[in-house]
């Protein structure tokens, strides 16, 4: 990539929520001299922001450009290195930006927890942005980082240690947080381009529905994100019950791209899945079905309301609206810790911990985006040489690793 480029990191979408807190973490942690720009549709929210910002953000660039102007995201991704976007769901709005960085050879990271978006992005760009050297990563944020940098951290301990390949494989998660209205916004998107195109399923409910080549992916047989049972089940070192986790089904597609991407390097018996904890009391197991059964009973109602129009109103009435979010405290008061738990080929347990204080879908999936910005924007030495439409370990591994234990979150893997 050319060095001529007026910025280092445009972050796109910075008047929203989420990317109000990132702009705020990236004003901590961003190096000195970091030319960093904000974008949005408008300039007059852009101002507003970067004032509040304070004296420190003073030099930031402000670029006007919207989401559905193909023109003016295309002068945007040629100005910088690296392009960070909220602006979502990426479904409805988000493709032309991938275009743009894609023709550019212009870094980007995002936020989506959309498996359909991904496959679109895949499958428009993948090949356009490896011709370019355009790294364009999705999931950077709570949806997928810790998922994906775990099971890369394994790997890397397995070979470090000489242990063989990965086997099964299961995340476990317990957090504090709410859900934003973006995420269920981004569900909603996913429901209704499914309810005018039901083909479009497989790529929700297909485990390799994002692999680089679905030839060479393991024959593990099933691998359900829907779960039920004692936790002594993925390890005899732990005890309680677990149930479903929310995001399952999606931060287990980016974490087989990974192994794709990386060339199936975790292993021809490799199998993945997460979990939700449920906790270890008397109520455990009824907990651990009412979480399943919750999500279960909730998507099937969301998909089958967003199939009429009159279905969609409702929702629009009853559910948390795009670009709304938690108060100051209560991000503070977040929390999250994933513990995955594997064993090898030759018989070999570890466990790998990613945690982190504050909100998980705000306050650290702020930390989580600037970092990857940051990392994609300086790290350029310390990063695999790769190119196309990648996934956060494939693009990052451990250079983001670093990054995100220098700003405080705990990543490490530990023998059982």
């Amino acid at each position: 990539m050319a060095d001529n480029r007026d910025f280092d990191l445009i972050l796109f979408g910075a008047t929203g929520f989420v990317g109000k807190l990132t702009a705020e973490y990236l004003l901590e942690a961003a190096p000195a001299g970091a030319r960093i720009a904000l974008a949005g549709r408008s300039e007059d929210k852009l101002a507003r922001v970067r004032d509040e910002l304070g004296a420190a953000a003073k030099g930031w660039g402000i670029v006007v450009a919207d989401s559905t102007d193909q023109a003016a995201l295309d002068a945007l991704a040629a100005r910088t290195k690296v392009v960070v976007t909220t602006v979502g769901p990426y479904l409805r709005y988000g493709m032309p930006m991938v275009a743009a960085c894609a023709k550019a050879g212009t870094h980007y990271a995002d936020l989506t927890g959309e498996p359909l978006f991904i496959r679109d992005a895949i499958d428009n760009y993948h090949d356009e942005a490896v011709r370019t050297g355009a790294k364009i990563v999705n999931s950077c944020g709570y949806d997928s980082i810790p998922s994906d940098l775990s099971v890369y951290q394994l790997y890397r301990k397995s070979v470090t240690d000489n242990t063989g390949e990965l086997g099964d494989t299961t995340l476990i998660a317990s957090l504090k947080g709410g859900v934003s209205g973006g995420t269920i916004d981004s569900g909603r998107a996913m429901m209704e381009a499914i309810a005018e195109d039901p083909s479009r399923q497989s790529a929700l409910s297909h485990p390799y529905a994002l692999s680089p080549d679905k030839s060479m992916d393991p024959d593990v047989g099933r691998q359900s994100d829907l779960a039920l049972q004692r936790a002594s089940a993925i390890d005899p070192s732990l005890e309680g019950w677990v149930g479903t986790f929310v995001m399952a089904a999606h931060n287990a597609k980016i974490v087989r791209r990974t192994n794709g991407l990386l060339g199936w390097v975790y292993g021809k018996n490799f199998r993945y899945r997460e979990v939700m904890s449920a906790g270890k009391s008397p109520a455990a197991p009824l907990v651990a079905a009412g979480i399943s059964g919750g999500l279960v009973a909730g998507l099937a109602a969301g998909g089958l309301l967003s199939r009429f129009p009159a279905g969609r109103k409702l929702l629009d009435r009853v559910l948390p609206k795009p670009g709304t979010g938690p108060s100051k405290k209560a991000r503070e008061n977040g929390w999250f810790c994933m513990k995955t738990y594997t064993r090898t080929s030759s018989g070999a347990r570890y466990v790998a911990t990613f945690s982190g204080k504050g909100d998980p879908g705000y306050q650290a999936t702020s930390v989580m985006l600037g970092e990857s910005g940051l990392s994609l924007a300086f790290d350029t030495n310390e990063q695999p040489v790769t190119a196309g439409v990648l996934t956060p370990a494939a693009a990052m591994g451990d250079a983001l690793t670093a990054r995100l234990k220098e700003a405080g979150m705990t990543i490490d893997v530990k023998p059982i």
